[in-house]
């Protein structure tokens, strides 16, 4: 099970890492501090489409989700007033979807780069718009020739489990992200997951063992373990990053980053069997968008995983 092997990856990661250490001793009494399954984030309901058809719901987060990428581009992308660069990107799918209803699957085998920007607010030149685009063609050509054009048809093929909708997006190069560490090939796939938990969130897929999800690992969460002290990062890669230098996608340390973020999730879940590693993602994430963490350098790599 792919779930399975992303955790057993990161695992092995986290064992030998260099650059980013797990500090082990600290887990139970950050555990401890999570607050109850209850107090956890959901959907945020301004910059999603959380109600209306399921099919639209369905296509609405197959295709933020497919984009969901860029975080290394971020600092220069034209932003909404007081939004981070995922949200801007999510408000201004959710406009398209607002004004105009979803794109169907074979506009989006078609979609180009000035499409997106127009809907994004972005300049169609900006080295981000065409990956969007690319991204797009794809989840368009899996919709329409393996889903018969329907969004809620990828969800159906997963046949309620969680796991399966994960395996089946982490085919599609839309949703592709694996990492070399040494002599193994790492799968992380943060965007298949995501997808999942929010076709989930919102309604849109009932599925089971949304348990076995890992946590969705970018660069966020890292930078909030490493603030937090349950990640130490090497002093030399604390310069780069506080110096905004970027660090290579798959790059050892950026896997170790990760993979590391992976791994607390995992060790948080076993002090606290009350909560998933979905929800462990969900509050680190939102904590992310804290003045304290904000306040702070996180590190960015350009790539299409996060």
């Amino acid at each position: 099970m792919l779930v399975d092997e992303i955790r057993s990856g990161a695992a092995w990661v986290a064992r030998q890492a260099r650059h980013v250490v797990v500090e082990t001793d600290r887990v139970a009494a950050y555990a401890a501090a999570f607050p109850p399954p209850a107090q956890l984030p959901g959907l945020d309901a301004e910059a999603h489409v959380v109600d209306g058809p399921a099919e639209l719901r369905a296509a609405f987060f197959l295709t933020l989700d497919a984009i969901n990428f860029g975080s290394g581009w971020f600092p220069t992308i034209r932003k909404r007033d007081g939004r981070s660069g995922y949200f801007t990107i999510a408000l201004g799918l959710r406009d398209r979807f607002r004004g105009d209803g979803a794109w169907s699957a074979e506009q989006l085998r078609t979609i180009d780069a000035a499409t997106v920007a127009t809907t994004l607010g972005q300049d169609p030149e900006h080295e981000l718009v065409a990956l969007f685009a690319r991204a797009l063609n794809d989840l368009g050509a899996h919709v329409a020739d393996e889903h018969g054009g329907r969004f809620l048809g990828v969800v159906e093929a997963a046949r309620g489990s969680a796991p399966a909708l994960v395996e089946l997006l982490a085919a599609w190069d839309c949703f592709d992200d694996r990492s070399s560490y040494g002599s193994r090939e790492i799968p992380l796939f943060k965007r298949a997951q995501v997808a999942t938990s929010d076709l989930a969130l919102a309604g849109a897929a009932r599925l089971d063992r949304l348990d076995r999800l890992t946590l969705f690992a970018d660069n966020l969460i890292p930078h909030v373990l490493r603030l937090d002290g349950v990640l130490r990062f090497d002093p030399a890669l604390v310069a780069r990053i506080e110096a905004g230098e970027l660090i290579e996608h798959d790059a050892p340390e950026e896997v170790e980053m990760r993979a590391g973020a992976i791994h607390v999730a995992e060790l948080i879940c076993r002090a606290r069997p009350d909560l998933t590693p979905q929800l462990v993602d969900g509050t680190l994430w939102t904590k992310g968008g804290g003045a304290r963490y904000k306040a702070v350098p996180r590190p960015r790599s350009r790539s299409t995983a996060y």
